[in-house]
């Protein structure tokens, strides 16, 4: 079963409460999504980091319930 925009959405805002995030399905089948994820847990930590506490809020959905996902990370502007 594909998962929602609105579960990927709570998913990442459980995990990044102060986060901007956008989200986008790419092929409006609930399976490939872009997210844009704009953090201050993310200051100062590397891009594959970043995206790994994404994979890690979504508790083990990905490949599963979530197929695809194109991610955008990054602190907000100022943020090292």
């Amino acid at each position: 079963m594909p998962m929602s925009v609105d579960t990927l959405r709570q998913h990442l805002e459980e995990a990044f409460p102060d986060a901007e995030i956008a989200i986008e399905d790419l092929a409006g089948d609930g399976d490939h999504y872009r997210a844009r994820v704009v953090s201050t847990a993310f200051a100062g930590v590397s891009r594959v980091r970043q995206h790994q506490m994404v994979y890690a809020a979504l508790k083990g959905q990905m490949g599963g319930d979530l197929h695809a996902l194109a991610l955008e990370t990054s602190a907000p502007s100022g943020e090292a």
